[in-house]
């Protein structure tokens, strides 16, 4: 039974395989390196059109790189999050709304609004 790994890890052995650097590997992959730095420690999935690139460059079908990461285990994402009132008011400066777990949102005129 073939082993089970992350899509990070298997685009990091492929890669080493390969004998390319991550800058290599982004330049082939038109990226930056740091997408694929990301992509290797599963901080992220490549989109369609990159993933096409992966498959042609790696020569692993399309097919493949979806089932791995569709058996992906990935980090779960800490939810517990502690923002500051000086980073709220910072992030609303800018045009976010910040909604507390506490706070309900109600939609009006296709916007979210905080009750």
């Amino acid at each position: 039974m073939a082993e089970r790994v992350s899509f990070g890890e298997f685009l990091t052995r492929r890669r080493k395989y390969m004998n390319l650097t991550q800058t290599e590997m982004a330049e082939r992959i038109g990226v930056s390196k740091s997408a694929v730095a990301k992509w290797e420690i599963n901080g992220g999935i490549p989109d369609r059109d990159n993933l096409m690139k992966i498959s042609e460059i790696t020569n692993v079908k399309m097919d493949e790189l979806y089932k791995i990461i569709k058996h992906s285990v990935l980090p779960q994402s800490d939810f517990e999050i502690n923002i500051t009132p000086d980073i709220i008011t910072i992030l609303e400066a800018y045009g976010y709304t910040v909604i507390q777990p506490t706070e309900k949102i109600s939609h009006c005129e296709g916007h979210s609004v905080r009750k």
